[in-house]
């Protein structure tokens, strides 16, 4: 039985103690319960060697911790891009998000980690998906400043002019958080300067509200208003 029907059919406390022991599905040994929390542990001190050995006493590759984060989602926020690997090689879901809808791809954007975000692309990973505050893997890297990884996510599909939460643009995120590159990256793709937020503001107006001199410049010498 999947944890995800497993969990549907327990009662709410009995439940709870399952995900914040980081217990596997149905039908594993009690011993496993430990061998997860390990793995967990391991994960979060970025023990790659504990990690493998967890895996190997009989850790489930998508046991989760208390705020329903697998080792995947730990390596892939905190970039550890070796630790990812790890994980994905074991069969990690790559679609497995936190509590607060996160997915590994969200979180390896927010990080950096390209290689990771690559991996978990090339598994299958959905770059459509929304945290908890509709957040896409996008909203992520560009809001960081990643522009490798934007242009790689515009690479895989996503649309230039996308509009998010608040009908916020992937060019409007980076202006307003002053990432000069993300904006003339996405520039150069022919991003349109000219859309306008939910609250009739465009990447050029948010930036100035945000005191962002270069990407103020940016936007200027694009002819955007």
């Amino acid at each position: 039985m999947k944890r995800s029907s497993l969990v549907s059919c327990l009662a709410p406390t009995v439940a709870l103690a399952l995900l914040l022991s980081g217990a596997p599905a149905g039908g594993q040994r009690e011993t496993d319960t430990s061998a997860n929390a390990q793995l967990l542990i391991a994960a979060r001190q970025g023990d790659v060697p504990a990690v493998k050995r967890a895996l190997a006493q009989g850790a489930a590759p998508n046991a989760r911790n208390r705020l329903g984060k697998t080792a995947l989602l730990i390596a892939a926020e905190r970039g550890q891009t070796e630790l990812g690997t790890v994980m994905l090689d074991a069969g990690s879901d790559v679609q497995l998000a936190a509590l607060n809808r996160v997915t590994p791809l969200m979180a390896a954007c927010h990080s950096g980690d390209i290689v990771l975000v690559r991996r978990l692309l090339d598994a299958g990973a959905r770059i459509d998906a929304t945290d908890q505050v509709d957040k896409t893997a996008m909203v992520y890297a560009a809001g960081q400043g990643h522009a490798e990884i934007v242009a790689l996510l515009l690479a895989r599909g996503v649309a230039l002019d996308a509009g998010y939460d608040h009908r916020l643009t992937a060019l409007m995120w980076a202006a307003g958080q002053g990432h000069a590159p993300v904006v003339r990256l996405l520039l150069d793709k022919g991003a349109d300067p000219a859309l306008r937020d939910d609250r009739g503001l465009t990447a050029l107006e948010i930036a100035r509200q945000a005191g962002q001199a270069e990407t103020v410049a940016l936007l200027s010498a694009a002819g955007a208003r």
